[in-house]
């Protein structure tokens, strides 16, 4: 089995379910006591956290790109970014490791979305996921679906549960009611 390198940490609430579902998935495949060989990186998210507010893309980039460079070094032959917002510094991070392969996770969505026949997606993220083109370029240039994102005030409570809410674990009857409304 490959080893494979993951950064997360962005927040540790989100990379954990990476974690667990690619153990369950290699358990699933080989069956008994089987689990992934994972080197795990994580992150203090409050650093990230404020790099992101403060639009530093580049240094938050350096420090992505930094630690997959120590996953490969660690043996890893692939790299996951367990979240979606930071992928708008993937190509720097994968450009850190060639030729070891980045996984983007708007192709691996883009791939289940295509399988189960869906042609148009609604993109809920961070401010910055729904509002710059990063990942939904990806989903449309890349793999040919349409992207539909919410209106402003609609997007401002999206970013404002993931981040008061999402982040830290919690998720309050009246943000799922929100959500909802949303979608």
């Amino acid at each position: 089995m490959r080893r494979l390198g993951l950064l997360g940490g962005m927040s540790w609430e989100s990379s954990v379910h990476y974690e667990r579902l690619i153990n369950e998935a290699v358990r699933a495949d080989r069956g008994g006591v089987a689990s992934a060989d994972l080197l795990v990186r994580s992150f203090d998210f409050a650093v990230i956290e404020a790099l992101q507010a403060a639009g530093r893309w580049d240094e938050a980039a350096d420090v992505l790109a930094g630690a997959a460079r120590h996953l490969v070094a660690g043996g890893a032959e692939g790299v996951v970014i367990c979240t979606n917002t930071m992928h708008r510094v993937y190509d720097e991070v994968a450009a850190a490791v060639a030729p070891v392969p980045v996984l983007h996770i708007a192709d691996a969505t883009a791939v289940a979305v295509r399988e189960a026949g869906v042609a148009t997606v609604g993109l809920l993220g961070t401010r910055f996921t729904m509002e710059q083109d990063f990942y939904a370029a990806r989903l449309h240039d890349g793999h040919g679906l349409g992207v539909l994102v919410p209106e402003a005030d609609d997007r401002a409570l999206v970013h404002r549960v993931i981040y008061d809410e999402l982040v830290r674990g919690v998720v309050s009857p009246s943000s799922r009611a929100a959500y909802q409304e949303v979608v």
